[in-house]
């Protein structure tokens, strides 16, 4: 494939060309996940974190060289840590600029190297937030450290993809071999898996450059499968599966979970439940993931009594259940009005058949509960999962803070919330959260809290939407706030509103 000139003029293909070769075995990579739940700051790292936190924040409208310029300058004895580090990289939420400050200021001291987890974190934040080309950036640098993985890659390939950058994740591609990593059938799945989840055509253009000398696998081509069915092309689907088969690969519980999953999004149940037979007479039987997504797309159609009778297909096949099949049957249940036979499954079902509750289950059981304006029982579900060491999540506080946000004089029960949210697990919040909050509090007349939220919210480079911009600022022109409309309007001007 030919060379793309699309990278900085050159610049950063420059760079890797020029880098030593690193080859990492897949085996040998260091996975980038990490539980910063289990992370205890010591009394040191939290006044480390505190006085980080002040000099982001004092230099926040400027630029990210400013950020790091102004931590040089603010902490220079502050003995960093991975644990402080990481732990700021989450809680900074969608604030990029802070985060990338940050990355770099601590990648410039001596003796310290970024976790796989930090080094993860900031690209997929940075890819989130289009900044695209800063994420360019960092890759040949974090080669020449050693620091780069396939998780990375496929990372930085996906929000190249997810931004319609394809060429751009093509040649990311094409130079693997420069960056330490090898160009093979893994590598290729996770290009055209992130191609066809955006532009499928395009997959299957590189796919017939590349399978020549890369050789496909079955889930090379459960990938077009996929692809194919949720573009709503089963023809081009049912083409690829006999492809596969013209391979060697028979199709696979995975292949026909694809195909009937388009069906389900074309509302074409006759057709799920012939494939369903036909799977069942070839000997391929439907697993706990089939029978989930078709129970979840009936409930979609608010065809309650179908989805429980696929439910009830399941469990007398043998197919045992599992967490995500509950989490789905409590979700429909709930929806159908069925709220104690949710909290049946929930409390003794799941317990029964050894099946554990995971964040999702206490997320759907608290979010149904806020459904049907049961706050008590929700919060003590709250109670429960801190209690069994489940850390909430930021799909645990919406439904409750949307709750009490349509109830006046409930600011104290917020208050509570935000404050376990922010400090006590150190969660970040996000633009969603931020807009429900500001708009929710100028619901309920407290706008003067809606507009510290909102200067919270562009403190951390986070942009609010065109219709917070405009609820606070033709609140403040209402009420002759002039020097808030000014300042409203400085923040649109920085955000090129």
């Amino acid at each position: 494939m030919h060379s793309l000139s699309l990278w900085r003029c050159h610049g950063a293909v420059r760079a890797l060309q020029l880098l030593p070769s690193c080859r990492l075995s897949l085996s040998s990579l260091t996975h980038a996940s990490r539980d910063l739940n289990s992370i205890d700051l010591t009394v040191e790292e939290e006044a480390s974190v505190s006085q980080i936190k002040s000099s982001l924040l004092k230099a926040r409208n400027g630029s990210v060289q400013n950020l790091v310029q102004s931590l040089g300058v603010d902490c220079p004895a502050v003995q960093l840590t991975t644990n402080i580090v990481d732990s700021l990289l989450l809680k900074f939420g969608d604030g990029w600029k802070s985060a990338l400050g940050l990355f770099q200021w601590a990648q410039a001291r001596d003796n310290y190297k970024h976790t796989a987890y930090a080094c993860s974190r900031i690209i997929d934040l940075l890819g989130k937030m289009r900044q695209v080309d800063q994420m360019w950036d960092l890759l040949p640098d974090m080669h020449c450290r050693g620091l780069l993985t396939v998780e990375i890659f496929a990372k930085s390939i996906r929000r190249l993809a997810g931004a319609r950058r394809w060429k751009d994740a093509i040649m990311l591609f094409d130079k693997l071999d420069d960056m330490g990593l090898e160009r093979n059938t893994e590598t290729m799945n996770v290009l055209l898996d992130a191609l066809c989840k955006e532009k499928i055509e395009v997959a299957r253009q590189v796919f017939l450059v590349l399978s020549p000398p890369i050789q496909p696998d079955a889930y090379t081509f459960n990938i077009f499968v996929h692809g194919w069915s949720s573009a709503r092309k089963i023809d081009e689907a049912m083409w690829t599966i006999e492809e596969m088969k013209s391979r060697g690969f028979p199709p696979s519980v995975i292949t026909y979970t694809a195909l009937l999953e388009a069906y389900c999004k074309q509302q074409k149940f006759r057709m799920v439940y012939e494939v369903l037979d036909s799977m069942c007479s070839q000997g391929c039987h439907p697993n706990v993931i089939t029978y989930t997504m078709i129970m979840t797309s009936l409930a979609k159609c608010n065809m309650f009594e179908e989805a429980l009778s696929i439910s009830h297909r399941m469990k007398s096949s043998g197919c045992k259940p599992d967490t995500l099949f509950y989490n789905s049957l409590i979700n429909l249940l709930g929806k159908a009005g069925h709220l104690s036979e949710a909290s049946q499954v929930f409390k003794v079902e799941m317990p029964m058949n050894g099946v554990p509750h995971s964040l999702a289950t206490y997320n759907t059981m608290i979010s149904i509960f806020c459904q049907k304006d049961r706050d008590e029982d929700a919060l003590n579900v709250l109670k429960e999962m801190e209690a069994q060491s489940c850390k909430p999540d930021i799909q645990t506080y919406r439904p409750l803070l949307r709750l009490f946000l349509n109830r006046r004089g409930q600011h104290g029960t917020i208050r509570n919330l935000l404050d376990e949210f922010v400090n006590k697990h150190s969660l970040g919040l996000d633009v969603d959260t931020y807009s429900l909050l500001i708009h929710g509090l100028c619901r309920v007349g407290e706008t003067d809290w809606a507009y510290q939220l909102f200067e919270e919210m562009v403190g951390s480079e986070i942009g609010p939407r065109y219709k917070t911009w405009d609820l606070l600022l033709s609140g403040a022109q209402s009420k002759n706030m002039e020097r808030r409309v000014e300042k409203i309007r400085h923040y649109m001007t920085c955000f090129g509103i």
